[in-house]
Order: structure tokens, then C-alpha cells, then sequence
């Protein structure tokens, strides 16, 4: 069976190195005898993984020593909650809203506490990013919590667009962490959802500095503090083990493509190419958002005659290429580029594209 070029926004394409590897080891890991999933979680065996994938991401990452990695549950939408559960501490926090996840964000942390929203891009329809001017933080707020790639709409904040405003920066870095290179010093706290670019759903991954933990109050669960998880090692409870076993075989595949600064050299050529089919395509393929902001991890675009979306999503599907749909609340299509889709995936993407518009424009 051949397997299909996956443009899912997630849970999404895994590296093939990867899923072979996972395969091989399924019944027997390493000869324990037994498979990752069936392991006890407090074995030298899993401990072994859970260090290693630790050891790895930091790495990759260059997380310095000050910071705390949680490998936890419940996705980012979770996170939504939990962070302000931690860091409010009775104050106001600030966020700016640049999608559908960040808006989500905000939204739910007004369940929590007191939550300001310091700028929105909403009524451009979320093709764009705030300006300086537009942008009214608190100077005194506990955090100021950004999306940095909003997976819906395709909006990317570059990296020199973030700045320090004197206060914890937290981010959700669900669908384009480990894509390119950050300076982790910036950010307060950092997490995302595993089923993009780290593994498959199930598994979340917070990195927080040190002088955030301990601020939640007594009155929030102990699985929800994440100075209670990072005294236990992530194991309050039992994590999702292998979702952690997976996380760590890609970051031992990202390792060998040359690390953060090898795979963002690919991915900055995959976002070429597909934007240049859609940008010279004669307005018959248009892509909405602000060239400044566009992201490389999730491209939508448009066809000049939506009366031809049905056909473009069943001829695709035919010649091998699934999930170009885009999101139910902005139609359209969608492809999600994600680390482990390769350089191929996106040339047969645009021969189809550009075979598709010669045969309807």
C-alpha cells in the first residue's frame, strides 16, 4: 500500500523514519519483552525514554537550565485554563488576539480571572498582525499571553516582531514549535500540542521558567499545578507514555536533519514554493493573509470560484493528496506543511495545482 501526502492540520503527518522505527519496536522495545505501552511508567526502562526525550528537546531547543520541561495531558485547549490558574495570582493578564486559538485562549481565561484583550485583529478578519499602535498592554499584568502561529488562519508572528514588554511572555507554540529556531529566553512559558510537530495527540509539552512556579493557589487541583508536576517529574499521575516514547523518536529524527536550523532551512523552501503557486497563479489560487505574517506551517488559500472546490478536494484525494480542506469557519483550502511533510509532498502539491488551474481557469 502506498501511502498518501498528508496535508492534515493535526493530528498530522509523522516523520516515516519514525512510524518504521515505532513499528519495529512495537511487541519488543529495546529487549524488555514488552512494548512501550505496556511498560510501567516508574521503570528504568520508561525513565530512560522520558530522560532522553527530555535531554533531546532540550537540546534542539537550547532550553537553558532555569526552565522546567512538563510532559502532560489535555492538549493546549487545556492549557487555556491552566495558565491563567498559575500565573494569575489575583491579578489581570493581557491578551492579543490573532486567530481562532487565541481568541479561544482568551475566552476561557475570563472563566479563570481577570483578563484584558490588549489588541485583536478580528475585525481584518485575521489576515494581519496588530501594530505597535494598536497594541495597549498593562505595564502591571501578570502575563501577556500571544499565538504565534495560528493554525486556522495561517498568521505567523515573525521572530523579530516579538519583543520584551517587561512582563511574562506566554505562548502557544502548538503548530509550528520546533520548526525553526527561538531564543526560549524570551518566553515566560511556552507550550503546545504534541499531535503537529512533536507526536501524536494525547501529549502536551509545557517549557515555563523556574520563577513562574509555585504562584497557583491552594484551591486548584494538584494535577493542574505545575509546580506540583514539575516537582514529580511529570508524573503526578501516569503520563501519556507513549505519546512521550513517539516525541522522542522525532526528536532524535529532527536531530539528524540537522537540528532546528537544518529542518527551518527545509521548511522555509516548502513555503516558497507552495506560496509561488498561489502568487503567480493569476488570482486564480489566493491566499489572504499579510505577506509579512504568512505562516510556513499552515497555508490557506482560496479558489476564485469556490464552485470548483468540490472538484479540486476529489481530484486531490485521487492523485494522493488528503486534508486540503480548509477549516469549517473560513472554507476554503488548506495545506498544513508541518516537519515531518517532505519537500515531495509539496512539488506533487503544486504540479496539481498548477495542472488544475490550466485545465479549469
Amino acid at each position: 500500500m502506498s501511502r498518501i501526502w498528508n496535508f492534515s492540520a493535526g493530528p498530522a503527518a509523522l516523520p516515516e523514519e519514525v512510524l518504521k522505527q515505532a513499528q519495529e519496536e512495537l511487541l519488543d522495545w529495546h529487549g524488555a519483552g514488552c512494548s512501550v505501552m505496556e511498560m510501567s511508567h516508574r521503570g528504568k526502562e520508561f525513565m530512560s525514554i522520558l530522560e532522553q526525550a527530555e535531554a533531546d528537546l532540550r537540546e534542539l531547543m537550547e532550553i537553558p537550565a532555569g526552565y522546567k520541561v512538563l510532559f502532560l495531558q489535555g492538549g493546549a485547549t487545556q492549557q487555556f485554563a491552566q495558565i491563567p490558574m498559575n500565573l494569575l495570582a489575583g491579578r489581570s493578564a493581557d491578551y492579543i488576539v490573532t486567530g481562532s486559538w487565541s481568541k479561544k485562549a482568551f475566552k476561557e481565561a475570563q472563566r479563570i480571572g481577570t483578563v484584558r484583550c490588549a489588541a485583536s485583529t478580528e475585525s481584518q478578519g485575521f489576515t494581519c498582525l496588530p501594530t505597535a499602535e494598536e497594541i495597549k498592554l498593562d505595564p502591571f499584568a501578570a502575563y501577556l499571553h500571544i499565538c504565534t502561529n495560528e493554525t486556522i488562519h495561517g498568521v505567523e508572528i515573525p521572530a523579530e516582531r516579538i519583543a520584551d514588554t517587561g512582563v511574562p511572555l506566554v505562548v502557544d507554540m502548538s503548530s509550528h514549535i520546533l520548526s525553526r529556531r527561538v531564543n526560549v529566553e524570551k518566553f515566560g512559558l511556552i507550550y503546545a500540542g504534541a499531535q503537529k510537530n512533536i507526536g501524536p495527540s494525547g501529549l502536551t509539552l509545557v517549557i515555563v521558567r523556574q520563577e513562574l512556579l509555585g504562584m497557583a493557589p491552594l484551591t486548584i487541583p494538584s494535577v493542574m499545578d505545575y509546580a506540583v508536576m514539575a516537582e514529580n517529574g511529570s508524573m503526578l499521575n501516569t503520563p501519556p507514555t507513549y505519546g512521550i516514547y513517539i516525541a522522542g523518536l522525532v526528536f532524535q529524527w529532527l536531530k539528524r536533519q540537522g537540528g532546528l536550523a537544518g529542518i527551518e532551512a527545509v521548511n522555509v523552501e516548502k513555503a516558497r514554493r507552495l506560496y509561488a503557486c498561489i502568487d503567480n497563479s493569476g488570482g486564480f489560487y489566493t491566499n489572504p493573509v499579510d505577506p509579512d505574517c504568512r505562516s510556513r506551517m499552515n497555508v490557506p488559500f482560496t479558489l476564485a470560484n469556490p464552485q470548483l472546490d468540490a472538484a479540486f478536494l476529489a481530484e486531490s484525494k485521487a492523485a494522493g493528496l488528503v486534508s486540503l480542506k480548509g477549516h469549517k469557519s473560513v472554507g476554503g483550502m488548506r495545506a498544513s506543511i508541518y516537519n515531518a511533510v517532505p519537500l515531495a509532498a509539496i512539488e506533487a502539491l503544486v504540479d496539481f495545482m498548477n495542472d488544475f488551474a490550466k485545465r479549469n481557469g
